[in-house]
């Protein structure tokens, strides 16, 4: 796939989704993209159906999480020379045609430098109420915070491949307001998301990840609500 930005890399953070995976990666295959899945210390197939299907692994010893197995794909992303990346889950919600649409904001002359694939419709009561406390704590203007579908920029890429985005524990408030940090510009794109096929979410799966998720993600609010006014913008090449 051509893409307005040049060479792409897909980048796919997997834990036990063996009977899911395979599947996103030919579908991405037969887009003509690259795909890197971080296996992120599954206990099943989950690395040998990603290869299977076509995919470039890596395979952590152990847990790391969505947004640092995310992360560690980003800076292969910078070290390969791939000019734009795009993360999705490896659970089937994300669909790899929706992609065009990810990528369709960056032919404008005033594109971004990031775009989210968002479906408000897809929260539940609990996860939007916290979408709105993290909303109104961070001045953030993006509704679907926790969206992974995501295609990121040389810029983005520069900015999330270093330390001050490694000690982040999820991929949405904190990288959000690192990226506007940066001067960065985030846009959001309506896709359709299915049905998760397999497994459940990491962050609501109970109350005791939910108060963490909570506690956690208001602290990073206050303390970057201060850098709202301090952002830089990107310098112009990459």
């Amino acid at each position: 796939m051509t893409t307005p930005l040049g060479r792409c890399l897909t980048i796919i953070p997997a834990r036990n989704e063996g009977g899911t995976v395979g599947t996103i990666v030919r579908k991405l295959r037969a887009l003509g993209l690259d795909v890197l899945v971080v296996d992120d210390a599954s206990e099943d197939n989950t690395a040998d159906e990603a290869r299977r299907a076509g995919a470039l692994v890596f395979h952590a010893p152990i847990n790391l999480g969505a947004w640092i197995a995310t992360q560690t794909g980003i800076r292969y992303a910078v070290a390969g020379g791939y000019e734009c990346a795009i993360s999705l889950d490896a659970d089937g919600q994300h669909e790899p045609a929706d992609i065009p649409k990810l990528l369709a904001p960056f032919s404008r002359p005033d594109r971004p430098n990031v775009t989210i694939g968002s479906c408000v419709a897809r929260g539940s009561r609990l996860r939007k109420l916290a979408w709105s406390l993290f909303k109104m704590l961070g001045f953030l203007d993006i509704e679907d915070l926790t969206s992974g579908f995501r295609c990121y920029d040389c810029h983005a890429l520069r900015v999330l491949s270093e330390k001050d985005a490694t000690l982040l524990d999820y991929q949405d408030v904190g990288v959000l307001l690192l990226l506007r940090e940066s001067g960065l510009v985030v846009e959001e794109v309506p896709v359709s998301i299915a049905q998760r096929e397999s497994g459940r979410s990491r962050v609501f799966r109970s109350w005791s990840r939910v108060a963490y998720y909570m506690i956690y993600s208001t602290v990073l609010c206050l303390t970057k609500v201060s850098i709202r006014t301090q952002a830089r913008p990107p310098s112009s090449g990459c």
